[in-house]
């Protein structure tokens, strides 16, 4: 993969501490730059994913309610915990 130059503007502040860390890490403040580019985006592409999957999953009408979670939650760290809720909320139930 190449790659090609960009140039973005960074304030002192955010400049200084780009080049400190790049001079702990022993990298080039452009490799750590990208680095968190790289992250942020994926972050993101994460995010959007999971919400889309969310949004599917929600057009179904399948739905836990919050008794049956909270049921769950409570039976965290005893002796009885429950498995995890399966959906009770249907548009059947509805």
């Amino acid at each position: 993969m190449g790659s090609s130059p960009y140039s973005i503007r960074l304030d002192h502040e955010l400049r200084k501490s780009l080049e400190r860390e790049a001079e702990i890490e022993d990298r080039s403040p452009a490799q750590l730059a990208v680095r968190a580019i790289r992250s942020m985006l994926e972050a993101k592409e994460a995010k959007r994913a999971a919400i889309d999957d969310a949004v599917t999953r929600a057009e179904k009408g399948a739905f836990i309610s919050a008794e049956a979670m909270n049921a769950w939650i409570d039976s965290w760290d005893t002796g009885d915990e429950l498995p995890s809720p399966k959906p009770d909320i249907t548009p059947d139930s509805a």
